[in-house]
């Protein structure tokens, strides 16, 4: 295995080692609007496991759920989840939120869930807020952030403090939570430091069980997992989380990380609701493989395809 990736900064579940760094961005307001909706998710849309040459039927991959889906201010205009370019598919994971430290975060959310007109919130991890933006369910205390209504909506307030930096999980924690994350009703916040350099290209990447599959952002087997791409020089950074109820073994073909300890990676574990952040700068054409290094987890599906490619 070559070693393709110089390392240029590594972020593991919080903690920082940054090297690039750019001009102080000035704190500023980031408002995004998020609705809950309804979807009909098929976790294999090509039907077929392209490694073992096994077909499935539409019975077995196709799953009514709900997700998170990006909206233009006022939930006027559903919007994609990640810019076109960054993956593939869409609405599972869902919206990639970005900040930098110093900044405030304003969450818009609203329950669009007509089909199942259960209730629905968002809770947030890594940031800072005050109890009325937890999101989070408990009878007798929590209020209306935890327990949103169909048709209701809620504004979450959060801080990306000095201790944010990294990324993060969001999810639903309503009294709908273990349906909804079961459903991929869920999505990473990303919080850069005030003067650190954006990557050229991001890749999310949601390892978790959906329906009898293991999946990566809501998708099982070659050919149906996300295709993330990247040209030698640019600065690639991984987002890379669990959730459910097992865990997890990243795997990068051809490449190594230096974690935050200094100490060189190919395979990072990762848990329930855990996240950490890679970064390197790319120098190595050619079509690799990522995936969970759990072989059942990559048998069942947790598999992908990372192109480098010289345009």
């Amino acid at each position: 295995m070559t070693r393709a990736a110089t390392l240029v900064a590594a972020t593991l579940l919080g903690a920082v080692a940054l090297v690039v760094t750019a001009p102080a961005a000035p704190a500023a307001v980031r408002e995004y609007w998020v609705a809950a909706v309804p979807a009909t998710w098929n976790m294999v849309p090509n039907q077929r496991d392209a490694i073992m040459d096994v077909g499935y039927d539409p019975s077995e991959t196709v799953l009514p759920t709900v997700v998170y889906r990006r909206y233009t201010p006022g939930w006027k205009r559903p919007l994609r989840n990640v810019p076109r370019g960054s993956s593939n598919q869409d609405l599972i994971p869902g919206p990639l939120m970005h900040a930098r430290v110093g900044d405030r975060i304003e969450v818009h959310f609203k329950n669009l869930d007509r089909v199942y007109r259960r209730p629905h919130s968002m809770h947030f991890h890594g940031v800072g807020y005050k109890p009325s933006s937890d999101g989070a369910y408990l009878p007798g205390y929590s209020g209306r952030d935890a327990d949103v209504e169909y048709g209701r909506s809620y504004t979450y307030v959060l801080h990306a403090l000095r201790t944010s930096v990294g990324v993060w999980p969001y999810h639903d924690h309503s009294p709908s939570m273990e349906e909804s994350i079961a459903g991929g009703m869920y999505g990473m916040l990303s919080i850069l430091g005030r003067r650190e350099q954006a990557p050229d290209r991001e890749f999310v990447v949601v390892m978790a069980p959906m329906g009898r599959f293991q999946t990566i952002d809501g998708r099982a087997f070659v050919g149906n997992t996300p295709v993330f791409t990247s040209r030698p020089g640019q600065l690639v950074q991984w987002d890379v989380m669990a959730m459910g109820s097992e865990h997890h073994t990243f795997h990068v073909h051809g490449h190594r990380w230096v974690t935050a300890d200094g100490t060189d990676r190919d395979t990072q574990t990762v848990g329930p609701a855990e996240s950490f952040r890679i970064r390197w700068r790319e120098h190595d054409p050619g079509t690799w493989l990522y995936h969970c290094h759990v072989e059942t987890h990559m048998m069942q599906g947790m598999i992908g395809i990372y192109r480098v490619t010289q345009r």
